[in-house]
């Protein structure tokens, strides 16, 4: 299947016909799958209304659908291409997030996962230790790949609090995808991630000129963008993390306070 420009995936979902297929049963809140058609081109998208979102005590500003939509926002200004176009908009149920979906082939090679523990394949790191119901031990790990190292530094601008293996996705491109950011953006440092195998390490090369160009661009467009989903307070913390990490030059360190990991890992 060709791939979309960005342009047109975004003209796509944000114009095109909206026919549901079914529910993704595994997601917490409504999560939908449908084909969306324009100008006699169909492409599969993912659907989540406001409506079926689930109260969340800690995120009681604004909806899961407009975090969604301000990690591509962000995602898009970093260049790095790593969330699919992503919009706000009326569907069958009402207004939500939509999504391009992403396909991924039966070859694809996951960068994310348990391996045995005293076997760590050669250019992967360990994040935790794990032992398996008969006790062997496994280790949760990643490649050191540079496109996962981009993600987590995608990760700790917008305050991941749910990066989970089974959210990166794999097309066959070669380039990687992350997917599910609505616990993201919160005001306290609520980051929660299995890639944590660059703690403390200086940052990727790429990553100072991207930071300093999101720090002018969240003083301008994108932090206005941003406001139309976000609180201001929330905003203003986009821009602190960013800075923070301009000033360290190095990859965050696992908060004290709250659960480093998310569960299930992958």
């Amino acid at each position: 299947m060709t791939v979309l420009a960005e342009k047109d995936a975004l003209e796509l979902l944000g114009r095109g016909t909206i026919e549901i297929e079914g529910r993704l049963v595994d997601a917490s809140n409504t999560t939908l799958r449908a084909e969306i058609t324009l100008d006699g081109l169909t492409r599969r998208c993912v659907y989540k209304p406001v409506q079926g979102e689930r109260p969340l005590w800690d995120f009681p500003d604004g909806t899961l659908a407009g975090r969604e939509v301000s990690a591509f926002l962000v995602s898009q200004a970093t260049g790095w291409d790593l969330v699919p176009p992503t919009i706000l908009r009326d569907g069958p149920l009402g207004p939500g997030a939509l999504q391009l979906w992403i396909d991924e082939p039966d070859t694809a090679e996951a960068l994310i996962g348990f391996v045995p523990a005293y076997d760590i394949p050669s250019g992967w790191l360990a994040v935790a230790n794990a032992r398996d119901e008969d006790g062997d031990a496994y280790a949760l790990a990643h490649k050191d790949d540079p496109r996962l190292a981009r993600l987590a530094v995608f990760d700790s601008v917008i305050n991941n609090a749910d990066r989970k293996g089974g959210h990166v996705l794999y097309p066959a491109t070669g380039s990687i995808h992350a997917v599910d950011h609505g616990v993201s953006f919160h005001v306290e440092n609520k980051l929660r991630t299995v890639l944590w195998g660059w703690t403390g390490k200086s940052l990727i090369p790429e990553a100072t000129d991207v930071l300093q160009q999101l720090t002018e661009r969240l003083d301008g467009e994108l932090g206005e963008a941003l406001e139309e989903h976000l609180t201001v307070t929330e905003v203003q913390h986009v821009r602190l993390r960013v800075r923070r990490l301009l000033r360290s030059k190095r990859f965050p360190k696992p908060p004290q306070d709250w659960p480093a990991i998310p569960w299930p890992p992958v």
